[in-house]
This record gives C-alpha cells, sequence and structure tokens, in this order.
C-alpha cells in the first residue's frame, strides 16, 4: 500500500481547521489572555507549594503540606519518572488552553467516525456535533479540565476497540494501547469508569452480533488483543494508578470506621462514599428534555439577562440603581430544576437530536444497539435518587460505582452516543440503496416527534410552575414580588428556546425533505447541517463561555493576591498552620500551610476532624494542629489575622497515651481532651506486636527540661532534636498517612502509629536524638519501574508492527507484479 497524497490531503486539511476552529472559538488566546476557570484558580492555590519546590529544587515532592494539613499530590499534578505517554500526550495538546482541549473534541471523535467507516464529509459534522455540546464546553469554562481531558480521549480508545474488532489486530492493539494510554494520564478515573460501562454496552452488542454470524473464535480473539492492550496501557501509567489506588483507601472514597454524623446521629457506613453525596447532584425527569430545549428549566444559576427582563425591573423597584440593576440582572437565577447549583444546561443540540431521531429508524444492526443502549443507560443513571431502585442496584451491587460523585456527570456518554447515531441517521439517508420509503417514514417521525415534542411543550407551559429549589431564600430576602419576577423570565427563556428549537427541527425536516425531492444535492445538504449544527450548539455555547470569560495571563498565573494579613503571617518564619475563617477554598493554600483547601477526595481522617471540629472553630482541636494564626474578618469586613499562642507547636511529649477500641471514642474524645498532655490511639492503627507491647494507659514522666524542636522543614521532610531525661511518646503536629512517611532516630528507621485519630506519634527513647520523617513512597518507586519497562515493550511491539506491515506490502506488491 502505498502513501497517497490525494487521499490524506482532506484529512490534513480537516485536521487544520479544527485547529482554526478552536482557535475561533477561544480567539482572546491569540491576545496572549488566558480563560478565568474558577477550579483552576483552586488547583493552582492547591498546588502552589509542590510547584515553587520544584523550582527551586528541581525535584518532586510527593507530599503537600499547604492544604488540609498536609496530603499527597498524586491529585494535585504529581510529576512521574518515565511517564513517556504523558509526553505524547502534551505534544498532541499544543494549542494554547483552553483550545487545545476543544481540538481534541473534534479531531478524536472524526476519527472514531472515519473508523466506523462514516466518509470524510459527513464526519466533519459529528465532530462539531461532538466537540460543541454544550456540557463539554461549559466544563472548559469553569475548568473542569481533567474531566474535558478524559472525555476528549474516549472517542480514541472506542476507536481502537472498534477496529480490533474488525479483525485489524494489530493496528487495533496498537492505537488502543496509546488511546487508552492517553485516557488514563487524564488521571479522571470517574469520566474512564463511564467510558468502560459503555464499552462493556458494545462489547455485548458485538458478541451476540458474533454468535449470530457464528465468528465467536474471532471476537475472543479480539477480546484477548484488547485485554493485553488495555493492561500494557495501564501498565504505562503504572505510577499514577497504582499511587491513586493507594490513596484512595486513605481519602474521602475509602471506607470510613466512624459510624456517626457531627449532630451524633447514625452514619451509613460504605466502602466509598455516601448515598446522599453521590446523589446531590441528580438530574431532574423533566430537565432530561433542556438535551433538546437549552433553557426548559431556566439554564443556569446565573442566567444573564438584560434591561427587558422582568428581572431587571425588580432590582430597580427593590431600590438598585439602573447600572446596578443591569449588573446584578447578568447573574438572574432562572434555574428550577433538582439539581441545587448548575452552570448551565447539558444542551445536545435540536439539530443533533432530530437526527439522532431519524437514525432510530434507519440505522440497523449492533451499532444501534450498543449507541441505544449506552444513551439510555447514562440518562437513566443521571437521574440518580430521582429513579431510586436504578441508582440504589448501581450504588450497592456494581462495582467502584460509589466512588464517584454527581451522578449527572455520566451524561458525558449520552453526548458522545447521540451524535454517533445522528450522524449515521445522515449516512442512512445519503445510501443510494436504502428503501425510499424507509427513508419518507423515518423523516415523518424524526418531524413529528421532536417538532411535536416542541408544540406540545409550548402548548402546555401553563401546567409548569416555574418553581426553583432556591426560590425560598429569594422571597425571604427580596419579597414574593422578585420571585414573580423570576418565574416570569423563567416562563419567557422557556418559551423562546422551545420556540428556536421547533424552528431549527422544522429547518432541519425542510432541508431532508428537499434532499429527498432531488431538489438539493448531497454536498450541499451536508454543508447545511455542518452549518445549522454549528450555529445551533455555538449560539447556545456563547451564552455561558465566551470572549468575556478571559483575563490577562498573569491574573490566570496569580490567581491569589496577598491581603494584609497574609502579609503579617509571612513574617513568621517558623513551621506553623493558618486556618482562614474568610475562605472555604484554596486561597490560604497558596500563602500558607492550611487547614483548608479545595479537593473532592479529601483524606479522610482529616474531613471527619474538619466536619466535627474545625468548621466550628472548636480551640482544642485546632490548637492539636499547630493553627498558630487565624485570619478572619472584623464587623467592618476588614480581614485580619489572629495570633493563637495557644497552639501547640510542632511536636510535644505526653504525660499519658490511652488506646481506644474504636474510632468513634477517638473522634468523640477530641472535644475534651488535653492534648498537651494526653494522646489517645486505636487497636487498629498499630501492629499486633506493638498492641501486645502497649497497655490500656501508658505513663511517662515529662519534666520542664524536656523537648522537641524542629530543626528542618520541607513538605517530605522534617528534622527534630529531641531532649528527654526519661523515655517518652511524642505527638507531631501532621497529618498521618500510612503509606510512603518513614520515621528514622538517629538514622534509624523507627516504627510511628496515628494518634489523635490524624496526627503522628512515637516513642522516644531518653537522652538528645535527631528524629526525621521522609515521605518516599514505595508505590512512586514500583510504578516508575513498571513504567520504564512497559514503555520499552511498547516501543519493540510498535516496531515489531511496522516491520510486519512493511513485509506484509512489501509481499503483496511481489505478488501483484507477479501477476
Amino acid at each position: 500500500m502505498t502513501f497517497s497524497l490525494k487521499k490524506i490531503l482532506p484529512h490534513l486539511l480537516v485536521v487544520l481547521g479544527f485547529i482554526m476552529l478552536s482557535l475561533a472559538y477561544f480567539n482572546p488566546v491569540l491576545k496572549g489572555k488566558s480563560i478565568f476557570q474558577s477550579d483552576i484558580m483552586q488547583f493552582i492555590g492547591m498546588s502552589k507549594q509542590q510547584t515553587d519546590f520544584r523550582e527551586v529544587t528541581g525535584e518532586e515532592t510527593y507530599w503537600t503540606n499547604s492544604a488540609f494539613g498536609g496530603m499527597p499530590t498524586y491529585q494535585l499534578g504529581a510529576k512521574y519518572p518515565h511517564n513517556y505517554i504523558k509526553k505524547l500526550d502534551l505534544a498532541l495538546r499544543f494549542l494554547p488552553r483552553p483550545a487545545d482541549y476543544l481540538f481534541l473534541y473534534l479531531l478524536g471523535f472524526y476519527l472514531l467516525l472515519l473508523v466506523l467507516g462514516v466518509d470524510w464529509k459527513t464526519s466533519i459534522i459529528g465532530a462539531i456535533a461532538f466537540g460543541f455540546s454544550t456540557y463539554l464546553i461549559i466544563i472548559l469554562g469553569v475548568g473542569h479540565n481533567s474531566k474535558a481531558h478524559a472525555i476528549a480521549y474516549m472517542p480514541l480508545v472506542l476507536s481502537g476497540i472498534i477496529l480490533t474488532f474488525q479483525k485489524k489486530y494489530i493496528f487495533g492493539f496498537l492505537w488502543t494501547v496509546i488511546a487508552m494510554g492517553l485516557e488514563l494520564v487524564a488521571n479522571h478515573f470517574q469520566m474512564t469508569y463511564y467510558l468502560f460501562l459503555l464499552v462493556l454496552i458494545l462489547g455485548i452488542a458485538y458478541l451476540v452480533d458474533a454468535y449470530k454470524k457464528k465468528i465467536l473464535f474471532n471476537y475472543f480473539k479480539s477480546l484477548g488483543v484488547l485485554i493485553f492492550a488495555v493492561g500494557l496501557s495501564m501498565a504505562l501509567n503504572a505510577s499514577v494508578i497504582l499511587a491513586t489506588q493507594e490513596y484512595v483507601k486513605e481519602s474521602s472514597r475509602g471506607q470510613n470506621e466512624v459510624t456517626i454524623n457531627p449532630d451524633g446521629s447514625s452514619k451509613e457506613i460504605t466502602n466509598g462514599l455516601d448515598r446522599d453525596y453521590i446523589t446531590q447532584y441528580s438530574y431532574g425527569i423533566l430537565e432530561s428534555l433542556n438535551l433538546f430545549v437549552p433553557r426548559l428549566t431556566g439554564g443556569g444559576n446565573g442566567e444573564p439577562m438584560g434591561r427587558e427582563s422582568h428581572t431587571y425591573e425588580a432590582y430597580r423597584k427593590l431600590g438598585a440603581s439602573p447600572s446596578q440593576a443591569i449588573e446584578a440582572s447578568k447573574h438572574a437565577p432562572l434555574y428550577w430544576g433538582d439539581q441545587p447549583i448548575v452552570e448551565a444546561p447539558a444542551y445536545v443540540g435540536a439539530v443533533v437530536l432530530f437526527l439522532f431521531v431519524i437514525g432510530l429508524f434507519l440505522v440497523k444492526g449492533r451499532i444501534k444497539w450498543w449507541l441505544v443502549g449506552g444513551t439510555v443507560l447514562s440518562l437513566l443513571l443521571s437521574y440518580g435518587k430521582n429513579l431510586e431502585f436504578l441508582t440504589n442496584f448501581f450504588i450497592n451491587y456494581v462495582p467502584l460505582y460509589n466512588k464517584f460523585r454527581a451522578v449527572t456527570s455520566i451524561q458525558v456518554i449520552l453526548e458522545l452516543c447521540v451524535p454517533v447515531m445522528a450522524v449515521f441517521g445522515l449516512v442512512n439517508l445519503f445510501k443510494a440503496n436504502r428503501n425510499e420509503n424507509d427513508k419518507w417514514q423515518a423523516l415523518k417521525y424524526a418531524a413529528g416527534i421532536t417538532g411535536g415534542m416542541a408544540i406540545m411543550l409550548l402548548l402546555f407551559k401553563s401546567s409548569f410552575d416555574f418553581a426553583g429549589v432556591n426560590d425560598s431564600f429569594y422571597r425571604q430576602n427580596y419579597g414574593q414580588d422578585f420571585v414573580d419576577a423570576i418565574k416570569a423570565d423563567r416562563k419567557s427563556v422557556f418559551t423562546l428556546d422551545t420556540l428556536r428549537s421547533l424552528i431549527l427541527v422544522l429547518f432541519s425536516a425542510s432541508v431532508i425533505f428537499a434532499y429527498l425531492k432531488e431538489k438539493l444535492k448531497q454536498e450541499w445538504a451536508i454543508v447545511i447541517f455542518g452549518f445549522l449544527v454549528l450555529f445551533d450548539l455555538v449560539g447556545v455555547d456563547r451564552r455561558y463561555v465566551n470572549n468575556d470569560d478571559f483575563v490577562s495571563s498573569k491574573q490566570v498565573m496569580y490567581p491569589f493576591q496577598m491581603l494584609e494579613a497574609d502579609k503579617e503571617i509571612a513574617k513568621d518564619t517558623t513551621h506553623f498552620r493558618v486556618f482562614d475563617l474568610t475562605s472555604s477554598g484554596a486561597r490560604a493554600s497558596y500563602f500558607h500551610n492550611s487547614l483548608n483547601g479545595y479537593h473532592a477526595a479529601k483524606l479522610r481522617r482529616y474531613e471527619d476532624v474538619f466536619d466535627f471540629y474545625v468548621v466550628k472553630n472548636n480551640m482544642n482541636v485546632l490548637n492539636m494542629l499547630n493553627t498558630k494564626y487565624i485570619i478572619a474578618q472584623d464587623e467592618k469586613g476588614n480581614t485580619f489575622s489572629y495570633l493563637n499562642d495557644e497552639a501547640n507547636g510542632n511536636a510535644w511529649f505526653v504525660k499519658k497515651l490511652q488506646r481506644l477500641h474504636t474510632a468513634n471514642e477517638e473522634i468523640l474524645i477530641l472535644d475534651s481532651l488535653d492534648t498537651k498532655s494526653k494522646a489517645v490511639y486505636t487497636f487498629g492503627n498499630v501492629s499486633k506486636n506493638q498492641n501486645e507491647e502497649m497497655t490500656e494507659l501508658k505513663s511517662f514522666m515529662v519534666d520542664s527540661t524536656a523537648s522537641i524542636q524542629l530543626l528542618t522543614h520541607r513538605p517530605n521532610y522534617l528534622k527534630y532534636r529531641s531532649n528527654n531525661k526519661n523515655e517518652g511518646f511524642a505527638v507531631f503536629s501532621e497529618i498521618y498517612y500510612r503509606y510512603g512517611w518513614k520515621a528514622f532516630i538517629d538514622g534509624q528507621e523507627s516504627s510511628h502509629i496515628r494518634v489523635n485519630y490524624t496526627l503522628r506519634g512515637m516513642e522516644i527513647p531518653k537522652g538528645t536524638h535527631i528524629i526525621e520523617f521522609k515521605f518516599d513512597p514505595e508505590v512512586v518507586k514500583t510504578g516508575s519501574k513498571i513504567t520504564l519497562m512497559s514503555s520499552i515493550l511498547f516501543v519493540l511491539l510498535l516496531l515489531g508492527g511496522i516491520l510486519y506491515k512493511l513485509k506484509k506490502d512489501s509481499n503483496n506488491l511481489l505478488v501483484s507484479k507477479n501477476r
């Protein structure tokens, strides 16, 4: 097979077009601006200490003290040795952010459709439909970059799997290894898990098809190739996977030993997240229709409305000036769905859904069933607590499902499947060998279903109450007239967007009608649908993510500015922690070793202590955590720092060590425990030998000369000098983490245990000693070795595949010449 520029040129032009389209949508990046993403601002705050450490030392720290009292950096952008698949990922993301992710959306989906046998022109429509799906653009606006990253590689993974089932074993294997390797690089295992559910459905569809065609041997051969490919891709990401797996056990996604809530009520014990936390964001049944009508349930919590809106007039009646009213109206609370907060609707497009319905009537075989199966399953699971029996089944019986929150996120599977089916609907319309009557029937049904739905919504809109879950707040603070004004605007956008969808459906139906009547050529129909889909989706996307979201790059790189309180604290060069009462995010983490932070998977035990005590400003626990400064606001709103002289310090000797029996006892006793003289621990925290050596209550002699002084402190290293005439037990105000932290006394490794529910403690011999804590995780070393060996293996397999292909092509050429 010879290289053909004529064949490759259209694809090169398409890729160039995707680059231009991505840069056009996010055009401020061409002026050096960056998009302001709220979640990335928090991420920068969380990762500032490790970034600074990397820049100063040239080394990587896998522990940070800047957030939640201390935690591993595995989920904060840690870099690992020999992570070559990450280098490939960075090469593919060569455009300025977030244009890079949009480009990957478009490119990956385009390649998937090519693998499925769609021509390049029609594949462009599918790529646009997927890439500009509103949810995928919204997550770029708010900074869910790792989620977008994982979603972008989903189509590539499916491409490799399908190629393998198409009996292209070598190419399919190599493609799957790379694509799945890139998917895992994104380090968003929730999205990868949802992809796995879709792959299961795809696999079942191919299995049934193989059984019917009596080619089960080929199916299982492909399955074996894919299992090997996925295994190798996991090995290429061994460091990330192993570190995450280790961390999950100790995080809020692991099993909790505490059986009570902070208010004393009983707590459901699971080996994952709480059921209420998992389903807090559950899609409403009616809300499903905003896939078709963008602002059916109001859109988002902060919809931009103008001077002609009822919300503007309501603000004016409340005494706001015209400028104040117009500014407030830019964030009108129009959303009235079931979820607590929504940034924007998960709109997939009226045109795309119209074509999807056509596909339901024209597309046959296994592709229809895995696409429909994926769509239906993701929609039903996104209902969460609104479809309790199915959600409970998955939480209770489907492995790992209870590790992830925000069940609405599973709609990314729907947002992938629907555009594929829509494209195949078009493909079947364009097939000359398809029955013309079937095409006309599909057009009638699609127009009737989608157009009829829009008409029904308009006719029966008076049956909706347009009441939101947060309306009571606005009623209490602004009065009933304000709520009535919001409802009026909700009705208005409901009507406008429903009419918009109806018009788009009618226009789409007209294009197909003209094509079937041979009044419009196929090429022009493709062009028109391309522009229709782009107009439809971009028109909605720009309401929520547009040029106004871009700021100077400096503002993004340095999102937090030092307050006077921070400057005062910065003068203190000792080692301590700060508790910021003015912010619940990562602002304090940017400047200090903080008790605050922003992350979805905190260390479980620290989260318990935070919820039970820190959030209630319990000084006994704050002292234990060496909280030397508290940032607060005075009555005038001015920020100031409060010096807490009662903080316990970095380490101290205690007089008593008491053994408790349950985690409940340990967490509850912290409220009254004299942490400066007594420490507690539980059975499960120490080894069997240690348990035998330690009695229920052990006493130690501590005189006025006993001391522990912190000599050196880095994120991953602490050095102390202890001085005690007697054998003693020391408590270190550092977060306990069983994996990676090693303790040494005078250079000899020594054991330490968890005390006071979340801190470190160890017995220290009498005399003067040097005590060191080093964070040197074995999981990183092991993962790096696996990554290196698997990378070498993959390169050898890749070269072998290329040589095999060249030899095969050469033999085919010789055979052809001999003929």
